[in-house]
């Protein structure tokens, strides 16, 4: 699992607000365009589900000639364990000594 692409991928305002319109319903780009109002173009669209993609963050649909995307949740939670694991090891061993009493 490549962190870097993960953060890359999430570092652009416009992918995370496609990404949280995502969240467990499936989207055509041209949902997407209607949805970021407008202020987004249908091929800036593509190119960010294109980068989502790549990264993994996206599970894709295709239907005739549609695609549909939604977010790939158990990607996200992955990529997110790792960054955990690399930059805040303590913290980690906290939340499962919690979890371990609960």
């Amino acid at each position: 699992m490549d962190t870097l692409q993960f953060t890359k991928a999430i570092a652009h305002e416009t992918r995370q607000e496609i990404m949280s319109h995502l969240c467990c319903v499936w989207l055509s780009v041209n949902d997407l365009v209607e949805k970021l109002g407008g202020k987004v173009n249908q091929p800036t669209v593509s190119h960010h589900l294109k980068i989502l993609e790549e990264a993994g963050l996206v599970h894709i649909r295709q239907e005739g000639k549609y695609r549909f995307y939604t977010l790939n949740q158990e990607r996200i939670t992955l990529c997110c364990g790792m960054l955990i694991q690399t930059f805040a090891p303590d913290y980690q061993q906290a939340v499962i000594r919690v979890d371990d009493i609960e």
